[in-house]
């Protein structure tokens, strides 16, 4: 994957949106489908999403500044809550469309053309959806990858409604396009709703994953076999980058020059391993006995 940046792939998210919702509402436009027309609404919060995304990673990319000293990561999570909470709205939009036609039924018109447009709108999400996965993965971005499972998601939907479509057409049974519809409205809540929590879980500062923190711990057991230690072992995950916190001990007799530089050593180590964490240690004498108090109790076996 080439180096170009996460508000690169939202703005290709979002001239895909634009694309996709010219072709959904063409296409229920031609059908007079309800269930397309809920597909064309959920295209809709796709769009906004998109524009939330760039906006949210052009500010995530700028550094550090004196009010944010650990930089705009964090703003990532602002952008999958707000994509959730639009896909609430789009959810509620389909069912207020829906449930009317489901008590007046009316016959869908020029059903191939209309599907015809529907599946190149669903071609274009696959592509969008994979090349921002891709990207999310290469920059450990929750806003991309929340953009680019919602897009994977409006395909599994546009999916469902071809099939609907082409059973009304076959049975002739008018009131199942509406239903169609209203399952679409529910099935795009358990994605707004996920999106929702892992916002929430990002803003409440949880731990980095398990095989990054075994890594940590693989270098700092190093220590141990230096005449060393270490405890209170804390890390946090903050958009794209991961901060880790811990208390280094050393022999009191070693100079503060030899420290800083076993310190620097080890933070080097870790940050090759796992370019995207910070690394803050701070030294103790391990023969002080208050080096090993630790208020904030940090989780067993640190």
């Amino acid at each position: 994957m080439t180096a170009r940046s996460p508000s690169f792939y939202a703005w290709v998210s979002l001239a895909t949106s634009i694309v996709t919702i010219i072709l959904k509402f063409a296409a229920y436009y031609l059908t007079g489908s309800v269930g397309l027309l809920s597909d064309a609404i959920e295209a809709v919060v796709n769009i906004v999403a998109a524009l939330v995304a760039l906006g949210v990673l052009t500010y995530a990319e700028a550094g550090p500044d004196r009010e944010h000293n650990f930089g705009h990561e964090k703003a990532q999570y602002f952008s999958s809550g707000i994509e959730g909470a639009l896909i609430f709205v789009a959810a509620g939009g389909i069912m207020w469309t829906a449930i009317p036609r489901l008590m007046h039924p009316q016959e869908i018109d020029q059903v191939s053309l209309g599907l015809g447009l529907s599946v190149l709108a669903a071609l274009a999400n696959v592509w969008c959806a994979r090349v921002m996965l891709r990207a999310a993965s290469f920059h450990r971005s929750i806003t991309l990858e929340a953009d680019a499972r919602h897009l994977l998601t409006d395909v599994w939907t546009t999916a469902g409604v071809f099939a609907g479509v082409l059973l009304v057409q076959w049975t002739g049974w008018l009131r199942l396009d509406p239903l169609i519809a209203i399952a679409v409205a529910v099935q795009i809540l358990w994605t707004g709703w996920h999106l929702m929590a892992r916002s929430f879980e990002g803003l409440m500062d949880r731990a980095i994953p398990e095989e990054d923190r075994a890594v940590i711990i693989q270098v700092l057991d190093e220590l141990r076999g230096q005449g060393g230690d270490y405890h209170a072992l804390r890390t946090r995950i903050s958009g794209a980058k991961s901060f880790v916190d811990v208390h280094v001990l050393l022999p009191g007799k070693m100079s503060i020059q030899a420290g800083h530089d076993l310190a620097e050593r080890l933070e080097n180590e870790i940050n090759a391993r796992l370019p995207h964490v910070e690394v803050l240690t701070h030294l103790e004498p391990l023969e002080d006995p208050k080096s090993w108090d630790d208020p904030k109790k940090p989780l067993a076996g640190n």
